[in-house]
């Protein structure tokens, strides 16, 4: 598997240890790239010792010289004892000639032109755009080997993230969903009733239910609760070397932990929105009862009279169409995080936002669709 890692900018992690300040430098430092100021990493702290590591570090230039030089004069001023034990012989040979030569006052920040912002948004828009084709170039390439080749499928993994994410999300599915139905139903008796149509709530709420609510309500929640779980769970294992250890031995990310997550997802979701249909649908019932006087058996039956195939079909086809898109959202943002916890937390908060947005868009896709379709 070819997946582009995410470029990691320079960045600072600080940690108090007692009297002691431990300033981490991570990513890449360019210098021309934006880089971290010293006095904000530091904020208002007096420790004793600024000790820095650099472990992190993926490539470096002059930029990070100039910072470990602020850093330096900053201890230097405060009277702290400044700790470069852990830099490479080279990093602290460079530092002391750059204190040694005259005049040697760290430059100010370039400011970037409009031209120059719009050329890099533009640079990384498109690379991203090139990861996520490929990344959905390889998923298909997977599951034409699926095809070809069902017996080398992790059917094991795959039904344990069935239940992961079918069986152990029916209860916050299941409420949210009759909640939803409640709160339609109400608002529609409130409005129907004054003109005597009260059981045309059942019309209502069984359209907007099986046809919208239902596989919208299912997948945002998905997006939260299963996307989220993907990126995570593989974002931690790219930060513990885990996919890389996985591809020195041959074997194909996309196919070991993308696929199954991937079927598991698309065919539980058509599950989870027959259920969130049923549970709204009840949802309109008790409300119907309560409110409107209306029997459970007339609702039922005025429900069935204008919910047909063709409404719950439509609905299963945009709750599978959800299911993949959240599954790819998750499993992308998971194999392109950072390798670090921040990264992974940065991977999961980026694949909700991206499932929910792809699931709306694709909503009013299908929604033009089906009405050209006359469906």
């Amino acid at each position: 598997m070819s997946v582009s890692p995410e470029v990691t900018p320079a960045h600072v992690q600080a940690r108090t240890d007692g009297e002691k300040l431990v300033v981490t430098l991570l990513g890449r430092w360019r210098v021309e790239q934006p880089r971290p100021q010293f006095s904000e990493v530091v904020g208002g702290q007096t420790p004793e010792v600024l000790r820095i590591e650099m472990d992190a570090v993926e490539t470096w230039d002059s930029s990070l010289l100039l910072f470990l030089n602020d850093a330096q004069r900053w201890a230097l001023a405060q009277g702290a004892r400044f700790d470069l034990s852990s830099l490479p012989l080279p990093v602290r040979q460079l530092l002391s000639k750059l204190e040694a030569t005259p005049g040697s006052e760290t430059p100010p920040q370039r400011a970037e032109n409009f031209l120059t912002v719009i050329g890099l948004a533009t640079t990384d828009i498109v690379r991203k755009g090139r990861g996520i084709n490929t990344f959905v170039g390889e998923c298909v390439l997977s599951a034409l080997r699926l095809i070809r080749q069902p017996r080398k499928f992790r059917w094991h993994d795959c039904l344990a993230e069935m239940q992961q994410c079918g069986a152990m999300a029916l209860p916050i599915v299941g409420l949210i969903s009759l909640l939803v139905g409640l709160i339609m139903a109400y608002q529609a008796a409130v409005q129907l009733r004054q003109f005597g149509a009260d059981i045309y709530v059942a019309d209502l709420v069984g359209l907007a239910v099986v046809r919208e609510m239902g596989p919208m309500m299912a997948a945002v929640i998905m997006a939260g609760r299963t996307g989220a779980a993907f990126a995570a769970t593989i974002g931690n294992m790219k930060a513990g070397e885990e996919i890389d250890a996985l591809e020195t031995l041959g074997i194909v990310p996309i196919d070991f932990l993308v696929m199954p997550r991937l079927v598991a997802l698309g065919i539980m979701m058509p599950l989870l929105a027959m259920y969130a249909n049923l549970l709204g649908v009840l949802g309109g019932m008790v409300v119907g009862a309560a409110v409107l006087d209306i029997p459970p058996a007339a609702y039922w039956v005025e429900t069935q009279s204008i919910v047909d195939l063709s409404h719950v079909s439509t609905g299963l086809i945009k709750a599978a169409a959800f299911g993949l898109l959240i599954g790819l959202s998750g499993c992308h943002r998971g194999l392109n995080a950072d390798r670090s916890a921040a990264g992974v937390g940065r991977a999961a908060t980026s694949a909700v936002v991206t499932a929910i947005l792809l699931v709306i868009v694709s909503d009013a896709l299908f929604a033009v669709a089906f009405n050209i379709l006359g469906l």
